[in-house]
């Protein structure tokens, strides 16, 4: 997904405030975040967050962000609960309507999200919405009473005053709402040694909806009339329908119609057991078009050869090749990483309803200003026309950022009257994704004769996504995702050169895959760092040390983490150890991998310990379960991912062949946490980011071979 692994946007800027009589009787909170939350300097966009104050004491927060099981419905109600001085089970969530304005977020510009970006973007905005919703209840009190506000506190959904009286939110309200904005003077957030929730391990708000199935997702939408459409897209990138048996597929019960669009055929039915069938029976033959002899083969090559070739300068200085030339050993690698899948338990749907007048959408998604955008070009409306109801979503790792399934739904909706849910079976979710682009990175390095590095060179190669997403972003043909990871590491080298080569895939879509530019870019700093260390004849977490002295934060989580995982116990025959240091979202982790290779190869990790500083924590259970939920989300790539092409079609369909790690399989997940006062990092990628090296390593500790290439060859360590 999209990244950015500065701490975040400078937080302090204009509040403007309007408190107005909600309908129905109540206090809402309209707070208009100001131009410095702006990702550039040339953006021109205002984001709002919304708070209502019910008669009956409940407050809704209208989120802006979506729940993707990252936890950030809990995690951004607890940062508004803290402020407002209310409990944590009396605040309310509804999903925010399409509504660039309103909810564009504070560091993209866009109704989207990702990167890792929810509570960077929204720690202080929600805060100063509590606190400011708080002031003025305070003030209404203090009205009633005719008593000076400063006599009166908030707590617990009420407000009281030295004397004892105290009078609930909900009574409060409508006197509140009368009043003028507070000035900012006014409103004073509170110092972090008086939280009393956030910090705190909090139960998640969703979950209950999730055990007794009352929380819907997209694809459990079914607004009346809902017909269901089952789709076959072109297996070939840029291929389309060439032949279909259209009355066969009607001869199926409940079959209503076959709708043929410039790259897939929908068979639409009243429910999916027809509509599968009927596709079935349409026997739909195919003209591949341009890219049918494209093969993975044909792609590595490509890259291999475009690689040799000098790239877009991200980072360069000291003299590289002096210093090069300079060493007692030059180190030279090269690493590659394949095309992934997101493989989302939740697989790709959308429900449509277009009318004369309007086009209805029900989905989940993770981007609903593109998502309004493909729908107004679609069907001709006007954006204002494009009703967007979002759900939570299962599973979005960046998948959901686009919108290709939305497009696909609306262009068969458009020959459907009512509403038609149109789903992707499992297969056409695997095999017409946007996948991780393919990385082919050179590598070269040198020491001296102490084993310190002298020179560090590195050239990405692969996809650009900015450059499709955002071309605006491309700074003199780098792009910056491509090279999060790799332009700073954490570590201070005499000479660094670091550069970025596009090389576009033909035949494949690439775009944001959960620990973007950093989940392969980690993988290739820590391995070769560990190489640098072995040939060095050193110890791999102090010669981490040696380089990590001007970076305090990232040397408190690698001690961290080598403490709590034992660094330096031994190991059995064919046991390793692997570590991994990182700087990305905003957040320092060290992370330790204990491995297993058995003698037919198989590898096996058993223990997984994490120290993780991410500044200043909101839910520490969040914190955890998204260490272990990245993890073992970047364990399963690690091992098994790696979506392959031949004759111009994905050869992976389904999980017995993607292969997802099996619960027998997953390793013991510890989380360690650095207190720290900086402000709030990024942690739903980080951990995925991290495992690949820490894998790596491990095993090459196991076995004294080098994983160079992903997933892990257990043909290959056989021969070890």
């Amino acid at each position: 997904m999209m990244s950015n692994s500065a701490p975040g946007p400078h937080l302090n800027r204009r509040l403007f405030l309007k408190a107005s009589a909600a309908t129905g009787g109540g206090l809402v909170i309209n707070l208009a975040l100001g131009p410095n939350f702006s990702a550039s300097a040339s953006a021109d966009f205002a984001p709002n967050a919304f708070i209502r104050i019910g008669r009956n004491g409940l407050v809704t927060l209208v989120m802006p962000q979506v729940e993707m099981g990252q936890g950030i419905y809990t995690a951004q109600a607890m940062l508004l609960a803290e402020e407002l001085e209310v409990a944590l089970d009396d605040v309310r969530l509804e999903h925010a309507p399409v509504n660039e304005e309103l909810y564009s977020h504070p560091m993209f510009s866009r109704q989207m999200t990702g990167g890792s970006a929810s509570i960077r973007a929204f720690w202080t905005p929600l805060r100063e919405a509590g606190a400011t919703a708080r002031t003025l209840l305070i003030q209404a009190a203090a009205k009633a009473w005719n008593v000076d506000p400063a006599a009166c506190r908030a707590e617990a959904g009420f407000v009281i005053d030295d004397s004892g009286k105290r009078r609930a939110y909900g009574e409060l309200v409508d006197i509140a709402a009368s009043l003028p904005a507070p000035s900012s003077e006014t409103v004073k957030l509170k110092s972090p040694e008086n939280f009393k929730l956030l910090g705190t391990a909090a139960k998640r708000l969703d979950t209950p909806g999730k055990v007794d199935g009352s929380l819907k997702y997209g694809i459990d939408a079914f607004p009346v009339g809902t017909k269901i459409a089952a789709i076959a897209i072109s297996p070939v990138l840029g291929g389309k329908p060439k032949s279909v048996n259209e009355q066969t597929a009607l001869a199926i019960k409940g079959v209503r119609q076959v709708v043929l669009t410039d790259s897939a055929v929908a068979v639409v039915a009243d429910h999916t057991g027809a509509a599968k069938k009927g596709l079935k029976a349409a026997a739909v033959e195919w003209d591949d078009g341009p890219n049918a002899q494209v093969s993975s083969a044909d792609i590595v090559q490509h890259l291999e050869s475009e690689s040799r070739k000098p790239g877009a300068i991200a980072r360069s200085e000291g003299d590289v090749e002096r210093a090069l030339a300079s060493a007692s050993q030059p180190i030279d690698a090269v690493y590659q990483l394949p095309f992934l899948s997101h493989a989302a338990m939740e697989p790709m749907n959308c429900t449509v309803h277009v009318r004369e007048d309007a086009c209805e959408l029900w989905v989940g998604t993770q981007n609903l200003s593109a998502a309004k955008t493909a729908a107004a070009t679609i069907t001709g409306l006007e954006p204002e026309k494009i009703i967007i109801n979002n759900h939570i979503v299962g599973g979005g790792f960046g998948r959901r950022l686009e919108v290709d399934g939305i497009i696909h739904a609306v262009k068969v909706a458009m020959h459907v009257n009512g509403p038609v849910k149109v789903i992707w079976s499992r297969e056409e979710d695997i095999q017409h994704g946007y996948y991780r682009p393919y990385y082919y990175d050179r590598m070269s390095g040198g020491i001296d004769e102490q084993g310190n590095p002298v020179a560090w060179i590195h050239r990405v190669s692969g996809s650009s996504i900015f450059s499709r997403i955002a071309p605006a972003a491309m700074a003199n043909g780098v792009d910056p995702d491509g090279v999060e990871g790799a332009a700073h590491p954490p570590y201070k080298f005499p000479a660094i050169q670091v550069e970025f080569k596009q090389v576009e895939p033909q035949g494949v879509l690439t775009s944001w895959w959960r620990g973007v530019g950093p989940a392969h870019n980690v993988f290739v700093v820590e391995s070769f760092i560990d190489e640098l260390a072995a040939a060095a004849n050193a110890d791999p977490i102090e010669y981490r040390k040696r380089l990590l002295t001007d970076n305090p934060r990232a040397l408190k989580v690698l001690e961290l983490a080598a403490e709590k995982a034992e660094w330096g116990k031994p190991l059995a025959a064919r046991q390793g150890r692997g570590v991994a240091v990182q700087f990305a979202f905003g957040t320092y982790l060290a992370m330790i991998a204990d491995a297993t290779v058995e003698g037919d190869g198989a590898v096996r990790i058993t223990r997984i310990v994490t120290a993780v500083d991410c500044g200043l924590i909101v839910n520490p259970d969040t914190v955890a379960a998204q260490m272990e939920g990245g993890a073992l989300y970047g364990l399963t790539a690690a091992l098994y991912g790696a979506i392959t092409l031949k004759d111009g079609r994905v050869e992976q369909s389904n999980f017995d062949n993607y292969l997802p790690l099996r619960i027998e399989e997953a390793p013991h997940v510890e989380t360690h946490i650095v207190p720290s006062a900086e402000p709030p990092g990024g942690i739903g990628e980080t951990a995925t980011s991290a495992v690949f090296p820490a894998v790596a390593n491990a095993i090459f500790s196991a076995t004294g071979r080098r994983v160079r290439t992903l997933p892990v060859n257990s043909e290959e360590l056989k021969k070890t």
